[in-house]
């Protein structure tokens, strides 16, 4: 199994904000070196003000900037690349939906939050936080740690606007929730999601319906056309009538990262 889907990762809050202008430095050219300044400029006055600690909160939000958009793991560059352009042709109405599947296939993590957020929403009508962080616990082990990244993404989520606080604390019910009719950037979603699951396959019907994507409603797309659509897919047909789609084993790790988009465009 990936290391990454053993791994919490992502234990600051993340602003959708500081993602869009971490892919916007790299979209410009900038080299890795200028991004690390220029978030480094950005986010001064909003956490660890007045210190400079390597593993403040402030250094610990652009190490995880930097690995979703600038240098993420070598198997998830061709999603990077992929992501970046979408990022360049789509409009902003779209971008939240590129920086959550990017997010969620460099930390699996915010994905196992979202799908039993998305899970209780779809039970209920609410998720309750005490739920979640049960839930969490029991998969990666009674540890503050855990209860602590989950705060953060929920936090995430309530800052993104997918989430909104409830008058009963620590309940939450869905908030911003998009259509999502591009079928590239659904074929690029359901790539991100097989990154986070932990065979690398699921049955396409699974994909359209995932609670990992619960603030996306996804056009459903056949799975041959979700294959034609990405040459980083494949198709298995599963008894008379399921088609599981997964991620092709032969993915190319070359032409990687910052460079590689910026050698490529």
């Amino acid at each position: 199994m990936n290391n990454r889907l053993l791994q919490i990762g992502i234990s600051q809050r993340i602003s959708l904000e500081w993602l869009e202008r971490t892919a916007n430095l790299v979209l410009s050219g900038n080299d890795e070196v200028s991004i690390y300044r220029a978030l480094q400029d950005l986010l001064i006055d909003k956490l660890s003000v007045g210190g400079n600690a390597k593993r403040g909160n402030r250094e610990k939000v652009i190490s995880i900037l930097m690995k979703v958009w600038v240098r993420s793991p070598k198997d998830l560059y061709p999603l990077q690349h992929a992501g970046l352009q979408l990022l360049s042709n789509l409009p902003g109405e779209y971008h939240m939906a590129v920086h959550w599947g990017m997010t969620m296939a460099v930390y699996p993590f915010w994905g196992v939050v979202a799908a039993h957020v998305g899970r209780l929403l779809k039970l209920q009508g609410t998720a309750v936080a005490s739920q979640v962080q049960r839930r969490l616990r029991e998969h990666y082990g009674e540890r503050e740690t855990v209860s602590r990244a989950v705060r953060r993404v929920l936090r995430s989520f309530v800052d993104w606007g997918v989430l909104k606080e409830t008058s009963g604390q620590g309940i939450y019910s869905l908030g911003v929730s998009r259509d999502i009719h591009n079928a590239e950037l659904v074929a690029w979603l359901a790539e991100a999601l097989l990154f986070a699951h932990p065979n690398n396959a699921m049955a396409v019907n699974t994909i359209f319906d995932s609670t990992c994507l619960f603030p996306f409603r996804l056009r459903p797309i056949p799975a041959d056309h979700l294959i034609a659509l990405s040459g980083r897919l494949n198709m298995f047909r599963h008894g008379l009538d399921q088609d599981l789609i997964m991620l092709r084993r032969s993915i190319s790790e070359e032409g990687a990262g910052i460079m590689g988009f910026s050698d490529r465009n």
